[in-house]
């Protein structure tokens, strides 16, 4: 094995204390991860049965009625939107993202409304803005409410996309309350909402459909795994529409998830045949996620604290504080006031090595040490390079 891949690439390795990005690779896997990924490439399995036993382990976390494992949450949402629009109908998958013949609009309230939606549409969803953003303006105080739902509901809606997020959690619950009624599903992106672990089962008791979150970021699973979770139909559907489908009808054996008396035949490949999951990237997933469902939340963020109060002993005449879990809504962070972040930043990322710290808050003039991807080897040069270009 290669000592240093990187070295020999020519690629720097950097100090990320910018948080579980994907651009900076997501979170670090441990020995334990690897190993199960290095023994899962050994061997050869039926990809619909290993998903299938992925579906049990994954609903017995997340107390989900299914669940499968994709490459991401940004697939996970594709999947997600091509399920709720085709159902079992495999005459539906076979004609996405052509979608003009059927319930094709995922209702989107305006203050969801992100870069990731582009998700949703690339199944072939049109995707309708609902609601307005008083509150995102400061221009009022009012959210979302139930009539601007019903309002929007037609013969063409497939379902409603919710950006979850602490502030928001609570218009959930009025969400569902409307869409149940008309058999909707409500796809919810909580990619990035965890920690806390408790948020792998919050949704579900709320009342979503389909769950997507990443399995690359604070699950400490593969960069390029995420989970999409909830309704076995609808998981099931999305399933399909992923597996290689190249296969005799005489001969296949579908797993239990794929209702095969309900699609009314085989379909050939779907939308989501890009969006293969590898047997490694599975393995690798489920064993970080029992282990995250394990873990002591309290206890985790005792141990990032103790890292934060260290760094922060070692900054001297510099505006910075330490934001609680309670406060982030995942971790403890280290917010550092400056005057000029973009050029703290840049001379940072400049370093040798190069070191990122999280913009979240850049243009209120904060720059935040995240330290969910932060090694703890790296905690004393990550506090040197802060002192030597603060003070520059």
């Amino acid at each position: 094995m290669k000592k240093d891949v990187y070295a020999e690439l020519g690629v720097k390795r950097r100090i990320n204390a910018a948080g579980t990005l994907t651009r900076l690779g997501g979170a670090l896997m441990d020995e334990e991860i690897l190993a199960a990924m290095a023994a899962a490439a050994r061997a050869s399995v039926d990809m619909g049965e290993l998903q299938a036993a992925a579906s049990r382990v994954i609903a017995r976390v997340t107390g989900a009625q299914a669940g499968i494992v994709t490459t991401g949450a940004a697939a996970g949402l594709t999947l997600a939107a091509a399920a709720a629009m085709t159902r079992w109908d495999i005459a539906k998958m076979a004609a996405l993202p052509q979608t003009d013949g059927f319930a094709n609009e995922i209702l989107l309230p305006r203050t969801h409304r992100t870069g990731y939606a582009q998700a949703l549409r690339a199944a072939g969803a049109r995707l309708v803005d609902i609601g307005h953003n008083d509150r995102g303006t400061g221009a009022g105080v009012r959210g979302l409410e139930a009539w601007e739902i019903e309002a929007a509901i037609s013969p063409k809606t497939a379902a409603f996309a919710f950006s979850v997020n602490s502030s928001n959690v609570h218009e959930l619950k009025t969400v569902v309350q409307v869409t149940k009624k008309r058999n909707i599903p409500v796809i919810v992106d909580a990619a990035a909402q965890l920690p806390p672990k408790s948020n792998l089962k919050t949704f579900f008791r709320l009342g979503a459909d389909l769950v997507v979150f990443s399995g690359g970021k604070a699950i400490g699973g593969p960069q390029a795994s995420g989970i999409l979770a909830g309704r076995r139909d609808l998981v099931g559907a999305a399933l399909v529409q992923q597996l290689d489908m190249d296969v005799p009808p005489a001969t296949w054996a579908p797993p239990g998830l794929i209702d095969v008396k309900k699609m009314k035949g085989i379909p050939h490949h779907g939308l989501g045949r890009g969006f293969k999951a590898g047997k490694e990237e599975i393995v690798g997933l489920l064993v970080a996620l029992e282990r995250f469902a394990r873990a002591d939340d309290e206890a985790a963020n005792g141990k990032l604290r103790r890292r934060l109060e260290a760094i922060l002993k070692n900054l001297s005449k510099v505006k910075a504080r330490i934001a609680e879990a309670s406060e982030t809504g995942r971790v403890p962070q280290l917010h550092i006031k400056v005057n000029k972040p973009a050029e703290v930043s840049r001379r940072l990322q400049a370093g040798r090595p190069p070191i990122h710290l999280s913009e979240r808050f850049a243009a209120q003039g904060i720059l935040i040490v995240d330290p969910q991807a932060l090694r703890p080897q790296d905690d004393a040069a990550l506090a040197a390079a802060l002192r030597k270009v603060l003070r520059g």
